[in-house]
């Protein structure tokens, strides 16, 4: 599967009744709720001593990526092309930090 048949299957789940500016809030709220979830599960993991619930961490990344495939259908972008852009710009800062080293 690529990422935009991921974005599309899973954008036929979404409440079709909200409007593109709900869509892109409920996503917003989505990924900062779904990343607080992720981040309970590591923190039991050095903090609490547990082992780190690899299997359950998944699934919040699950999603995690769902409210991010959500939020890039609300800006009425592939999301390819947001994960594309993001790729090019740590291309960008890897070549500056090389830059940067070599002065």
């Amino acid at each position: 599967m690529t990422i935009n048949e991921y974005q599309t299957l899973a954008m036929t789940t979404l409440n079709p009744e909200l409007a593109r500016k709900d869509v892109l809030i409920n996503s917003v709220m989505g990924l900062c709720g779904e990343s607080g979830e992720a981040i309970d599960i590591v923190k039991k993991w050095p903090a609490q001593g547990h082992e780190l619930d690899k299997e359950h961490l998944a699934k919040e990344l699950g999603d995690i990526a769902w409210y991010l495939a959500e939020a890039a259908y609300a800006l009425d972008i592939p999301l390819e092309d947001v994960m594309q852009a993001n790729i090019d710009k740590l291309k960008k800062g890897i070549r500056m930090d090389s830059r940067q080293k070599n002065r």
